[in-house]
């Protein structure tokens, strides 16, 4: 269900966290479905119990989960404001990525042509 790619500049716990909202927003996750508890997940990927903890805390943040006192964690009901949410930081990450490939010299026509590419050959 979760794969950490060790490689990945990106921090654990954001992995975590892009992985559970995938599963959430794509409905493998169902609404009001329990996740796995922070120690079960932790000994499942061999890290450390924190870093599920601060994602499990990102996640209910954003509102893609609810803690229920003494049961544990559930997936969030209102789907199409999760695909929202989700829709938003892809945008904002989008704008970032944009941005640095503008510093780098990277024109407009270069990144069409690449979405372009991906879109069609169906590279996702």
């Amino acid at each position: 269900m979760i794969v950490i790619d060790y490689q990945n500049r990106k921090p654990i716990y954001e992995q975590i966290v892009e992985r559970f909202e995938l599963l959430i927003v794509r409905g493998i996750l169902e609404p009001d479905s329990q996740i796995p508890s922070v120690r079960s997940l932790a000994m499942e990927l061999s890290i450390n119990p924190n870093t599920i903890q601060k994602a499990y805390a990102v996640l209910e943040q954003e509102g893609f989960i609810y803690a229920v006192k003494g049961k544990g964690n559930f997936v969030s009901g209102d789907k199409k404001l999760l695909i929202e949410r989700r829709k938003t930081t892809f945008f904002l990450d989008l704008r970032n990525l944009l941005r640095e490939g503008m510093d780098m010299g990277v024109s407009r026509d270069e990144c069409v042509n690449e979405v372009d590419h991906i879109y069609e050959e169906g590279i996702l």
